[in-house]
């Protein structure tokens, strides 16, 4: 119980600033929602972009089912923006929490993580927004013509549009992190370089199915997920080398003599 008394103190300030630092990730999440709520339509119309440059000029809608269908659709937009503009902020306040426990040698070996992960994960979003998403959506409305008589026309709804767009921006965004996550498990000693080159067989047909599952069932957004994360893959071992190289550099070097009192 005395152990517990002692304790008790640096606990509690630690749960108080944990408190504070979650608190202005809120304030920092509602004042961005409120910013890009009040910007919702241009948002909005440059999310759309890929859908209007698929239809042919002049042509191409979205439509909605339900009076209050568009209203929530700009919440969503507004509180998706929100975050990705806020999070630079959220991930600042969670690091300030954890890096006063780390070691100077830990947080020059996490450091780069850090300011690698949005940078990946804004070359996957802009992809699938860049490059993706067109050629999808123009291979979706190739379905468009007639049967049995009658014409097949695509009326997406903007909800159901809107989704869509989430599941490519989020999917191609938390993929390209495989690097980031592939290099913290090497460098707490998790896995090594080796076993990743032993199972790469089996790391593709893990690609390949991941892709199936998390983009739509069209054969190009997959195909298109599928070669970078590979080629993210491969990046991921050849960096593991070097890292394995510096290390056993670092092994070999004499320790300098210790001068005589």
């Amino acid at each position: 119980m005395k152990d517990i008394d002692e304790t008790q103190a640096p606990l509690l300030d630690h749960l108080i600033e944990l408190r504070a630092r979650l608190v202005r990730c809120i304030l920092a999440l509602v004042v961005a929602f409120g910013v890009c709520l009040y910007f919702a339509d241009p948002i909005l119309g440059f999310l759309i972009q890929p859908l209007k440059a698929a239809f042919p000029a002049g042509e191409g809608q979205l439509i909605f089912t339900k009076l209050y269908e568009v209203f929530f659709v700009e919440l969503k937009v507004a509180l998706f923006a929100g975050f990705c503009l806020s999070f630079p902020i959220i991930a600042n306040q969670l690091w300030a929490f954890v890096a006063p426990g780390l070691y100077a040698k830990e947080k020059r070996a996490f450091l780069p993580f850090l300011l690698a992960t949005p940078i990946l994960f804004g070359a996957g979003a802009a992809l699938a927004y860049y490059v993706v998403m067109p050629t999808a959506f123009r291979w979706f409305l190739g379905f468009e013509g007639t049967a049995g008589g009658l014409e097949i026309q695509a009326l997406p709804t903007a909800n159901e549009y809107l989704g869509l767009v989430m599941q490519f921006i989020l999917a191609f965004g938390m993929s390209f992190l495989l690097p980031v996550l592939l290099l913290l498990l090497h460098r707490a000693g998790i896995v090594t370089r080796e076993q990743l080159v032993g199972a790469r067989r089996y790391v593709i047909v893990l690609v390949v199915a991941l892709a199936a599952i998390i983009t739509p069932p069209d054969p190009g957004s997959q195909l298109l997920l599928a070669i970078p994360l590979l080629l993210l893959f491969e990046g991921s071992l050849i960096l593991m080398r070097f890292t394995d190289r510096k290390k056993i550099q670092d092994e070999a070097e004499p320790e300098e003599p210790q001068s005589a009192s």
